[in-house]
């Protein structure tokens, strides 16, 4: 270990941990709004996969129940 890395106290560390874990619940969150803004504006999922850099499968996973249970139409192409 170098001397800066020993100079971090255990609150420092804990508080830059806890903040990663805030910017993904937040990146989670936008995320979550976009999709759901993207899709009630009749975009298909391999639109948005393609926006967000991922696969059309990943995002149908990760976004699919939670805007059925927002109650928006999705396209089935």
């Amino acid at each position: 270990m170098s001397g800066v890395e020993n100079s971090v106290s255990q609150g420092e560390i804990a508080d830059e941990l806890a903040a990663v874990a805030a910017l993904r619940r937040l990146a989670d969150q936008v995320e979550d709004a976009a999709v759901e803004r993207a899709m009630r504006a009749d975009w298909g999922w391999p639109q948005v996969a393609e926006a967000l850099g991922v696969t059309r499968q990943a995002v149908h996973k990760k976004h699919v129940r939670r805007l059925i249970a927002a109650g928006v139409e999705l396209r089935r192409r």
